[in-house]
């Protein structure tokens, strides 16, 4: 029999995620209705349901949906897989970008679209997967060098260091030929602008699937979190089950890093703002990265669009101005959970 207490807490749960994801809704629905040019709510609503070709119609349909779904998407996946990892490494600093991964990911794709020119994303997402699992396990040898092994700092270290040296390529190969690369440069600091349908049918297949599988690992990452002698004695095989996890992370960075580039800090902040909410419990944390990270790239997007008239400012730069000093707060007022 479940306890009392227990039940009342997953009720809580419960209520604040059907808010949260509630309010997610609202975001998305201001996403398509705020811009340059601005849509009344009512009148984006009845784009779909009355077929009549008129402007509003093709700048929502063409436009603002395929991009409100991108972020979502992307949202989701950088959310998710930053809570994966921060239990893998059992360090609260870990994420793709700390680790390296969309660095990584973000360079393979520079350096493919540079030897062999301009490709769809079709093309580019598998060199994304390429880059993620490269950084990945270049990330775990070099901080298993040693006889500690692959401790959170030294994993942290790292991961700094594959992240300046992809950085400084990527940097390089786009300095190098700006006339061939030009497409990547807003695309380099994590943008959202003109990402329509053919970017979204090409990653929302990886997209998708590294969600369900990732939100369905919520047991094993609570059983790994336990340590690895008590994982194995409850059954668990945390050798594959680690490049399982691995493997989730890889997908869902190259697939995020390959439809807007490299967008850090949603995987950092986001879970910690889901272990406030739920506790240290992966399966709602999951669930819960899974809605806040789409509503923290709705919201920057949202703000990006609308703070610089006749243009906008790319979602990775507002996520980063609004997210340092938010994270700061975190830390501030409530000292990060030892994972």
């Amino acid at each position: 029999m479940v306890p009392p207490a227990s039940m009342a807490r997953s009720s809580v749960r419960a209520g604040v995620l059907l808010a949260a994801t509630g309010g997610l809704v609202l975001l998305a629905l201001l996403s398509l209705t705020l811009g340059s040019r601005d849509v009344a709510p009512f009148e984006a609503l009845r784009v779909f349901t009355d077929p009549t070709p008129s402007a509003d119609a093709t700048v929502i349909r063409e436009m603002r949906l395929p991009r409100t779904l991108i972020a979502i998407g992307v949202g989701a996946a950088l959310a998710v897989s930053g809570a994966i990892l921060q239990s893998l490494a059992r360090n609260p600093l870990a994420d793709a970008g700390v680790f390296g991964i969309n660095a990584g990911a973000a360079a393979a794709v520079v350096v493919s679209a540079f030897v062999f020119g301009s490709m769809p994303v079709s093309g580019s997402v598998w060199f994304a997967f390429l880059g993620a699992g490269a950084t990945t396990v270049a990330v775990y040898v070099i901080a298993a060098v040693g006889r500690e092994g692959a401790t959170p700092v030294k994993l942290a270290l790292a991961g700094v260091c594959i992240t300046a040296l992809c950085g400084s390529v990527t940097s390089a190969l786009v300095l190098a030929d700006p006339d061939a690369l030009e497409e990547l440069r807003m695309w380099q600091v994590g943008a959202l602008g003109g990402r329509y349908f053919p970017v979204l049918t090409q990653v929302a297949p990886f997209l998708v699937i590294g969600l369900v599988l990732s939100l369905c690992t919520g047991r094993i990452l609570n059983l790994l979190s336990l340590g690895e002698d008590l994982a194995r004695g409850l059954g668990v095989r945390t050798g594959a089950a680690r490049a399982g996890l691995f493997a989730l992370v890889a997908v869902l960075c190259g697939a995020a890093t390959a439809a807007c580039g490299p967008i850090v800090f949603v995987g950092l902040m986001v879970p910690h703002a889901a272990r406030l909410i739920t506790g240290p419990d992966y399966r709602w944390i999951l669930a819960y990265s899974a809605v806040l990270g789409p509503a923290l790239m709705l919201g920057a997007d949202i703000i990006g669009r609308l703070v610089l008239p006749g243009g906008e400012i790319p979602v990775g730069v507002v996520i980063g101005v609004l997210g340092a000093p938010a994270f700061v707060l975190l830390v501030r007022y409530r000292n990060l959970v030892e994972l």
